[in-house]
């Protein structure tokens, strides 16, 4: 992806903060378990968390009691944010983006990326990452993908005639149809890349949700390249939703999610 295209695109989201709080999901409670097993984070360890959305992981994380500061980079989100933490005093928003945020003389345990990863400039990322934290700190990434296991619902196969027809982006921006959950790979060539990483390991989680129409086209209008699709396209697309999903005899989508844990240590 191109730096500009990556400039406009990250910033979709920011424009309906409030929908996007609504319509995207959290994250089952066993791999925030798992992160903590795997950094050895515990109560009252620093974490930094890189874009944090409108905090659907960061209120899972402060409810196992880190100190977190969280760097995101929309306005709106931040704001969202920092209505769903406000009961976490331990936890702070600031609206900056990551490649420019100052930390000053803090070091964090941890830094914690969920979603927001893939955003960030590929030469800044890992370097930024690494000066923020302590010695042997971790970094920890989760790449969320659209999983496509075996029994994944039908509708999907269906629905792609009609992005072939508006010729929208698919939604997992790869090859279609999407690979099996296991095939999906990790990010240990990427971390491995950056040359200052070591002892990577990653672990992945598959559930599924349930969705109606109404449900699921506010799904859709969180994602990047719907939100940059013309009007006339996502018009035809939601009706066409509209229709799949009400001529089932129960009118709902059973939507997979994909959700790899990519963890590794601070060299030196």
């Amino acid at each position: 992806m191109s730096d500009p295209k990556r400039r406009h695109l990250k910033t979709a989201f920011n424009e309906d903060a409030e929908n996007y709080d609504r319509a995207r999901p959290g994250y089952p409670e066993t791999l925030f378990d798992d992160l903590s097993a795997m950094t050895g984070l515990g109560p009252g360890a620093a974490l930094l968390e890189v874009g944090c959305g409108t905090g659907q992981a960061t209120v899972a994380l402060a409810r196992r009691g880190y100190r977190i500061t969280c760097v995101e980079l929309g306005d709106n989100l931040a704001q969202v944010a920092r209505r769903n933490l406000s009961a976490f005093p331990d936890v702070s928003v600031e609206n900056a983006p990551f490649e420019e945020w100052d930390p000053g003389h803090e070091r964090f345990d941890t830094v914690f990326a969920a979603q927001a990863w893939h955003w960030l400039g590929p030469d800044a990322r890992y370097r930024k990452a690494a000066e923020a934290l302590k010695p042997h700190g971790w970094l920890a990434v989760l790449d969320v993908e659209h999983a496509f296991p075996e029994d994944t619902d039908p509708f999907f196969f269906e629905i792609q005639k009609v992005y072939d027809e508006i010729t929208v982006e698919k939604p997992s921006h790869d090859e279609w149809p999407p690979p099996l959950p296991e095939a999906v790979e990790d990010m240990r060539a990427d971390f491995e890349a950056s040359g200052l990483f070591k002892d990577f390991r990653s672990t992945r989680y598959v559930w599924d949700l349930m969705y109606n129409a109404d449900e699921y086209i506010a799904l859709l209008n969180t994602f990047s390249d719907h939100i940059a699709s013309e009007p006339w396209q996502l018009e035809y697309l939601f009706r066409k939703v509209r229709e799949f999903i009400g001529a089932r005899a129960d009118p709902r989508v059973r939507r997979h999610w994909l959700a790899i844990l990519n963890v590794a240590r601070k060299m030196g």
